[in-house]
């Protein structure tokens, strides 16, 4: 696996520093994350976010730990930090490096003492742990640690109040404080440290993306004092901070298992070129247990959890293609448990109540993924005793009719829609303003509908039923002529996107790659280059295809602003990352062989924003316009899943040889609402 270092020309650049982001996960909905210079800019950044009901109710019980290096009557601050009209101090002058390895890792220099600071979240536990290494001295130094505490929920910001217990529990190993009683306790388990108290509120953080986001940005944080510990040349010592209570394994070996779990997952997915392998890793960031020990998927860090059609889509890439099918197994089951109408849950929310229906593609989605399942497996088992009778269920209450208008019309094609409901992945709303309503006939949704039946007929064989699969194939077929009697725009040369009561709809959006792209293709030969010929000339990108065509008088360019601004530009412009898998697929099943070669090029013109952003991982969405500044989610499992599952899929092997190299350059482009491209000279990857 590859390692990717940010030098010091760019980590002292405050402006361009902030706009690189690092995640470590612990598969149970809990985070830590921030900049590479420590700066919070974002109210979701914290250094310890922990999920109460796993994988939901996530709080920031410490939001961040700031450092100060002391030799005699000296002190170095080492902490950077964003306050209103003030950025103080300034310890990113002295971070000499910045490290995505098997964990996120910062050196600081600054008069010949050199020190290492490692974060790591155990797998499974509650808990982050950081460790220190003063890898050089000329004598021991003292390390003050202050942590600085937001117990809130993680959308919501903390003030100053009177309410917060500024008692604390400390007996020289074991730190406890229960800011504001039960469930909001965090614990510290650490040795050989003292503990100065000094309760008192830090005024006025500011968050820059909140603030670019058009969100309230500013907030107060509490501390309860400091700890004090002396190192010595060579010597590691570490912290376990933990909301479940006091850890006895110490700090060290919980990072050494944690790396042997994570060597284990890259080996045990083949998965190569080596730098495809930093998505094995990105991958299992998204992955993470229920309470009942059920597996699900979070759609996206940092503030989303989990929905049913991300997961649906994302399940071949984060588990079928990394070797781990006794997850996608899990996960299948637990969504066929919850059907309900024929449909499985767009979302389970964030305070833990009743999941949601209101979608038209989760449940056809999930054809796609048992089907893949299966296919990779050889599970007919499973296929047969849970997946068939689920099938059972969608397809026939998608007949007779659903919630939200959802059923089939007479030409046998899928229709839904109600007034003020969203249904499909475009599903941007505000208040009562729904911004691509798509009522009616979509086209994405009939592509789907089309292999539902078809899948439908190929799980009908597991149980021997061969005369209701023929059935069944017949109507997939009557499905086939419809969709291309309905949707063929002779104009255009392209698929229309929507058809209603009120026309069609000849928007040129990238839903009509999945007529090319999902496992049962529904065009002819000319008609599926023309296609992918529309969408590689108008909506690809180097990272995703647009949502809308920039011809389109409706076209938005920059994803910026307040709420209204960003969900109206949500899909009529923006570039979404996961669409580059569908993009793939179509490219290799129209091309061929050409096709698989195209698909390589493709993938290497991704791998620069692999280090953008949410460092090691994709970002969920980028501005229409060059230079595609990432927006969004900082990292999106589907964006993970689609590169890894056309990897996997295709045998492809892009930037198959690269060991040590410095990344290739993107195109120069000027600067429009964000900053440039990364830079070669400013990260390099080095094969771990």
């Amino acid at each position: 696996m590859t390692a990717a270092h940010l030098s010091p020309t760019l980590l002292h650049r405050y402006d361009s520093a902030i706009e690189y982001e690092w995640l470590e996960t612990n598969g149970l909905g809990g985070f830590s994350s921030s900049t590479v210079i420590g700066t919070h800019t974002r109210r979701y950044h914290g250094l310890f976010v922990s999920s109460k009901k796993p994988p939901v109710d996530r709080q920031v019980l410490l939001s961040r730990l700031d450092e100060t290096l002391h030799r005699g009557t000296e002190k170095w601050e080492l902490s950077t930090v964003k306050y209103e009209g003030a950025i103080y101090p300034r310890g990113y002058i002295f971070q000499s490096g910045f490290q995505l390895g098997w964990f996120p890792t910062w050196t600081y220099e600054v008069q010949g003492i050199k020190l290492k600071k490692t974060i790591c979240m155990p797998h499974g536990m509650d808990a982050v742990v950081i460790l220190y290494e003063l890898l050089e001295a000329p004598e021991p130094v003292q390390l003050d640690l202050r942590p600085l505490l937001s117990p809130r929920n993680i959308h919501d910001l903390t003030f100053a109040n009177p309410d917060i217990d500024p008692s604390v529990k400390w007996d020289g190993k074991t730190w406890e404080v229960s800011p504001y009683g039960v469930g909001s306790t965090l614990t510290v388990s650490i040795d050989s440290a003292s503990f100065e108290v000094d309760p008192s509120w830090y005024f006025r953080f500011a968050y820059s993306k909140e603030e670019e986001r058009g969100m309230e940005a500013i907030e107060d944080l509490f501390t309860y004092g400091k700890f004090q510990v002396t190192l010595t040349p060579g010597q590691t010592w570490g912290m376990v901070i933990s909301g479940s209570g006091a850890v006895e394994t110490s700090a060290q070996a919980l990072v050494e298992a944690e790396l042997a779990r994570r060597k284990g997952l890259v080996k045990q997915s083949g998965i190569t070129p080596n730098w495809a392998q930093r998505l094995v890793l990105a991958a299992d960031q998204f992955i993470a247990q229920r309470g009942d020990g059920r597996h699900t998927v979070i759609a996206g860090y940092p503030w989303f959890t989990d929905w049913g059609r991300d997961t649906m889509i994302s399940l071949p890439g984060l588990c079928l293609a990394t070797g781990r099918p006794e997850i996608a197994k899990n996960i299948l089951q637990t969504f066929c448990e919850h059907i309900s109408e024929g449909m499985i849950p767009n979302r389970f929310p964030d305070d833990g109540a009743e999941p949601e229906y209101n979608t038209i593609d989760a449940s056809l989605w999930l054809f796609v993924a048992a089907y893949q399942y299966v296919q990779q497996t050889g599970d007919k088992t499973f296929g047969h005793e849970v997946l068939l009778p689920s099938m059972e269920k969608i397809i026939n209450a998608h007949i007779e009719g659903t919630r939200f208008g959802i059923r089939m019309a007479e030409d046998g094609l899928l229709e839904g829609g109600e007034h003020g409901v969203q249904l499909t992945w475009m599903d941007a709303k505000v208040d009562d303003w729904v911004v691509t309503p798509r009522h009616g006939k979509s086209v994405e949704i009939n592509a789907l509908w089309y292999n539902a039946w078809r899948i439908y007929a190929q799980f009908l064989k597991l149980g021997n039923d061969r005369d209701l699969s023929m059935a069944v194939s017949a109507k997939a077929r009557v499905i086939k002529k419809a969709f291309n009697d309905a949707f063929w725009n002779t104009e255009l040369d392209c698929l229309y996107d929507t058809i209603s009561p009120e026309g069609a709809d000849a928007s040129i959006r990238p839903n009509q790659i999945f007529a090319i792209s999902l496992p049962f293709q529904l065009l002819p030969h000319r008609r599926a280059e023309a296609v992918l010929k529309r969408v590689e000339e108008d909506l690809y990108t180097p990272v995703g295809l647009r949502s809308l065509a920039p011809s389109d008088p409706q076209y938005i360019g920059v994803y910026i602003g307040d709420r209204y601004a960003r969900d109206g530009a949500y899909h009529q412009g923006t570039v979404w990352s996961w669409l580059l898998g569908p993009f793939i697929d179509g490219l290799v099943n129209v091309r061929g062989e050409l096709g698989k070669q195209q698909a390589n090029t493709v993938l290497e013109a991704l791998v620069p924003h692999l280090y953008q952003a949410g460092m090691g991982s994709v970002s969920e969405i980028f501005d229409g316009d060059a230079p595609h500044t990432p927006r969004g989610c900082y990292a999106q499992a589907w964006g993970i899943a689609e590169p890894l599952r056309v990897i996997h899929q295709y045998q492809l092997q892009p930037l198959q040889n690269a060991r040590k190299t410095e990344l290739p350059r993107r195109e120069t482009y000027p600067r429009t609402h964000g900053r440039l491209p990364i830079q070669a000279s400013k990260l390099t990857l080095v094969d771990l």
